[in-house]
């Protein structure tokens, strides 16, 4: 296979620092320094704190779950990415390193954080985690410093551009205006622009696609995991037409394609259905649990083995790096992902018990914003009080205390919250 050959270093460019500095251990490749420094940072040992989709504690059962978190998601993220990249020829360190940096963003609830965060930043430029994932990585996080600022962690161009899911300013989306994703703030354009110089415009590098999948694959096989687990999944009802269709106007609202048939999506679930190893049942014993994770081992591989042959296909058996190829992922595959995908959301998502979570969360997320507003610099981390004295104006002030809520994990920021209001 082409990608058990000796790796070579990527061009100089590639492998530039926004602030240069020395190696302090000869030998060791600049994308080694770069997974390192993710893996040690503070901001990845929080995402121990951030639930991924079922919140520990939460079941309909008496077994234990061990549902995942952002943590757990992020390194379980990272593997599949490390080992289809290095199948294609990326480097592996740096695809790793993208894949533990790519939800670092995140702000406690996730993505019902996110919203609210976004609804009370409106007017300093708003909040997306994936520019908030860049942010933190060339300024919040410290780890390197100028006289004048921390510049973050320091990771080289290539780990910066892999780790950008959407290389865009907000609004600028390349098929979508509307869209509320974005990779960058405004204030954050000049190191931006730094990581994109050569780079084709609103183009993700190929390690940023193969990050992408992988935590495509991740979350949407491991998400079914979990609400089996947790007892929010009955394999059973998949076979329910009603049941089925409810999946599939899910998935085509919000996983698939526009253009998408829901045939298509009821083969794809079919196909899935058939597989010697699918779940049908689940108790909890030993041998269920057992079972299910080979399922889940045997969608990873169906996944990454069906975009890794359709890569190769079309580009052949060389190296894939940057902008020398793009991630090809053939449809049926796509439309597997977002059954899953849409399984998760139907039926562990869309509980009434997690609207009513999620209601209360963003009623947190918005107090604590104001109540902040009021008290700042009190409530305040030193290290976001002294970024608050400084700053020039309130828009900048107001970054800063969106920066602050940002980095809370779920348990901070509801402790916060009954300390301020």
């Amino acid at each position: 296979m082409e990608g058990t050959a000796p790796l070579t270093p990527y061009d100089p460019t590639s492998v530039a620092r926004w602030v240069p500095e020395p190696d302090k251990r000869p030998g060791r490749t600049a994308f080694q320094r770069d997974r390192a420094r993710v893996l040690h940072s503070a901001a990845l040992r929080r995402l121990a704190g951030k639930t991924q989709v079922v919140t520990p504690g939460r079941t309909d059962q008496t077994w234990d779950a061990s549902p995942r978190t952002r943590l757990t998601h992020s390194l379980e993220c990272a593997q599949v990415g490390r080992e289809l990249g290095e199948a294609l020829g990326c480097d592996p360190d740096l695809v790793e390193a993208a894949c533990l940096s790519h939800d670092l963003g995140h702000p406690p609830f996730g993505h019902n954080g996110e919203q609210a965060l976004n609804e009370f930043a409106a007017d300093c430029g708003g909040f997306e985690g994936n520019a908030q994932s860049l942010r933190l990585l060339t300024r919040i996080e410290p780890k390197r410093f100028t006289e004048e600022r921390s510049v973050g962690l320091n990771l080289t161009r290539a780990a910066l551009d892999a780790a950008t899911k959407y290389p865009w300013p907000r609004g600028a989306h390349p098929a979508d205006p509307d869209s509320p994703k974005f990779g960058v703030y405004e204030d954050d354009r000049p190191v931006f622009d730094w990581v994109r110089e050569g780079a084709p415009a609103a183009r993700t590098c190929f390690e940023a696609q193969v990050m992408d999948w992988s935590d495509d694959v991740a979350y949407s096989v491991h998400d079914v995991e979990d609400g089996l687990h947790a007892g929010h999944i009955d394999p059973a009802c998949l076979l329910a037409d009603p049941e089925r269709r409810a999946v599939f106007e899910v998935a085509a609202a919000r996983y698939a394609p526009a253009d998408t048939d829901p045939g298509e999506l009821a083969e794809a679930l079919d196909r899935l259905l058939a597989q010697d190893w699918w779940p049908h049942g689940y108790d909890g014993t030993a041998i269920a649990q057992a079972r299910l994770k080979d399922a889940t081992s045997q969608l990873i591989g169906r996944f990454c083995l069906a975009a890794e042959r359709a890569t190769r296909a079309a580009y052949g058996g060389g190296r894939l790096t940057r902008y020398t190829a793009e991630l090809v992922v053939p449809r049926a595959t796509r439309m597997e992902c977002a059954v899953l995908k849409a399984v998760a959301d139907r039926y562990v998502m869309q509980r009434a018990e997690q609207e009513r979570l999620r209601a209360d969360q963003q009623v947190v997320v918005l107090e604590l914003a104001e109540g902040l507003t009021r008290r700042a610099p009190y409530g305040l981390d030193p290290q976001f009080r002294a970024l608050f004295d400084r700053a020039p104006d309130d828009r900048a002030r107001k970054r800063v205390l969106v920066d602050q809520i940002a980095s809370l994990t779920d348990a901070s920021a509801r402790s916060l919250h009954a300390r301020l209001t």
